[in-house]
C-alpha cells in the first residue's frame, strides 16, 4: 500500500520538470526571434545603439583575442607534431597533414572557440544581466521608456556571437599556418602541395558545413546563457538558482553537441 503512494509525486515531479524544460526552450526560441526582429529594425542602428554595440563588441572580443590565438597556435603545433610522428611510424606520412586540418581546423577550433567565448564572455555577461534584473535596473529602464532587450540584451548577444566567429576564423588561419610550419618548416617548397591538399579538404559542401557550424555555435553560446538571465526564478532559494544555472549550461552543451554531431554527419556521411 505504501508503494502505491509513490507514482503520484513522481508523476508530478516529471510533469513539473517537463514544463520547466519546455518553458526554458520556448524562452530561448522566443528571444532568438526577438533578436532577429531587432536586427532587421532600423531603430537598432541609431548612433547611441551603434556606440553601445561597438563598445560591447570591443569589451567581449579584444581582451581574449591574443590569449586564445596563442593557445590555438600552441595547440596546433602540439597536435601537428603528434600526428606527423605517429603517421611516420605507420608509413602514412602523406595523410598526416590532411588529418591535422580535418581534426584541428574543421572540428576542434570552432568548438573550442565557442566554449572559450562562453566561459570568458557570455556566461559572465549573463550573470551581469541577471544582476541588473535582480537589482531592478531593467525595470527602471523600462519605466523610463527604454527597452531592456534592445539596450542590454541585444548588444551582449551580438558581441558574444561576433567574438566567437572572430576567434574561430582567426584561430583557423593561425592553425593552418602552424600546421604548414610544423610539417614543411620555414620554406615555400611545400606551398603547391599544401594548397592542393587544402582545396581537396575544403570542398564546397565541407566549407558550407564548416561555416554553418561556426555560425550556429556562436549563436548558441551567445543566446542560451543570456536567455536564462532575463527571467526571474519562481523560487528565491539559492539551490533553485544554482539548478537553473546548471540547466542553462546543460542546454548549451547539448546544443553544441548536437551541432557537432550534425556537422560530422554532413562531412563524412
Amino acid at each position: 500500500m505504501i508503494d502505491s503512494l509513490y507514482p503520484a509525486p513522481l508523476a508530478r515531479r516529471a510533469w513539473a520538470l517537463a514544463r520547466r524544460w519546455a518553458l526554458a526552450w520556448w524562452r530561448i526560441i522566443d528571444l532568438g526571434a526577438v533578436v532577429l526582429v531587432l536586427l532587421c529594425s532600423p531603430s537598432s542602428y541609431r548612433r547611441a545603439a551603434r556606440a553601445r554595440l561597438a563598445q560591447q563588441i570591443y569589451t567581449d572580443t579584444v581582451p581574449i583575442l591574443a590569449g586564445f590565438t596563442a593557445l590555438a597556435a600552441l595547440l596546433s603545433l602540439v597536435i601537428t607534431h603528434i600526428v606527423v610522428v605517429t603517421a611516420l611510424s605507420y608509413g602514412l606520412t602523406r595523410y598526416a597533414l590532411e588529418m591535422v586540418i580535418r581534426v584541428l581546423v574543421l572540428e576542434l577550433i570552432p568548438l573550442t572557440a565557442a566554449l572559450f567565448v562562453a566561459m570568458r564572455t557570455t556566461i559572465p555577461g549573463a550573470a551581469q544581466l541577471a544582476q541588473l534584473r535582480r537589482s531592478g535596473a531593467l525595470q527602471a529602464l523600462r519605466a523610463q521608456g527604454g527597452d531592456p532587450v534592445r539596450m542590454e540584451f541585444l548588444p551582449r548577444v551580438l558581441a558574444g556571437a561576433y567574438a566567437s566567429v572572430t576567434l574561430a576564423a582567426l584561430s583557423c588561419v593561425v592553425a593552418l599556418v602552424m600546421a604548414y610550419l610544423g610539417v614543411y618548416g620555414l620554406t615555400t617548397a611545400g606551398l603547391p602541395a599544401y594548397t592542393r591538399m587544402f582545396g581537396q579538404v575544403f570542398t564546397p559542401s565541407v566549407t558550407l558545413v564548416f561555416a554553418l557550424k561556426t555560425l550556429l555555435s556562436s549563436l548558441a553560446v551567445a543566446l542560451i546563457p543570456m536567455a536564462s538571465s532575463l527571467y526571474p526564478a519562481h523560487s528565491s532559494a539559492l539551490q533553485r538558482r544554482h539548478a537553473a544555472g546548471q540547466g542553462g549550461l546543460a542546454r548549451l552543451f547539448a546544443v553544441l553537441l548536437l551541432i557537432e554531431l550534425v556537422s560530422l554527419l554532413g562531412n563524412y556521411y
